[in-house]
């Protein structure tokens, strides 16, 4: 079965594409059928109602059976911010780097109890027939004090340090952090999903 991913992030592409590996599913990237190009507006005001806009975009557009995500980054001490705009948080014109120090410069000061945050990622999938479901994951952690950059890892990897480990997400191997992220757990979750459609032919 062909499946379309819907996202423009390679690191995610990657990661989601290596959790797929034990299906009969050749992952397509949105360059592979030419929709690279396409934007679409993440102007819901939830995780799933964006997740599925994304999905429903791609999917009409290429024909295909297609899944897309939205991540969020939720910190308590911070009132929950960045939320549900984590790629936005403090502004379009930020790069990433920009990003985590702004949120280490707002969380300057915050003692480590109180740096709790949690990563939630919700999938969407689409069949080309119309039918959407949706597949959450959570991955509880804090805020490290500092960046801690390893070998992999992309986004706020390098900051969140998900519980019971002492390091950031940036310094594990991506086996060890599929098993635990919220990506990870998004996409197990909807393994049954994509069982069912190559089971169904799609």
């Amino acid at each position: 079965m062909d499946l379309l991913i819907g996202t423009s992030n390679a690191g995610k592409l990657r990661e989601i594409a290596e959790m797929l590996g034990d299906l009969p599913i050749r992952v397509l990237s949105l360059k592979d059928v030419g929709l690279d190009h396409m934007d679409v507006a993440e102007d819901a005001d939830s995780l799933e109602a964006n997740a599925r806009l994304k999905v429903e975009a791609y999917a009409r557009a290429s024909g295909l059976p297609t899944l897309a995500d939205d991540t969020g980054l939720f910190v308590d001490a911070l009132d929950g911010r960045p939320g549900i705009y984590p790629a936005r948080y403090g502004g379009a014109e930020l790069t990433m780097p920009q990003r985590r120090a702004l949120l280490l410069s707002e969380l300057s000061g915050v003692p480590v109890e109180r740096r709790t945050a949690r990563f939630i990622a919700v999938i969407a999938l689409r069949t080309p027939q119309g039918e959407v479901q949706f597949a959450t994951g959570v991955c509880e952690g804090r805020i490290a004090t500092e960046e801690m950059h390893g070998e992999s890892g992309f986004g706020y990897d390098p900051v969140f340090m998900p519980a019971g480990h002492d390091i950031s997400f940036s310094q594990m191997g991506e086996t060890e952090k599929n098993k635990i992220s919220h990506r990870g757990l998004s996409v197990r979750a909807a393994l049954p999903i994509l069982q069912s459609w190559i089971e169904r032919g799609l």
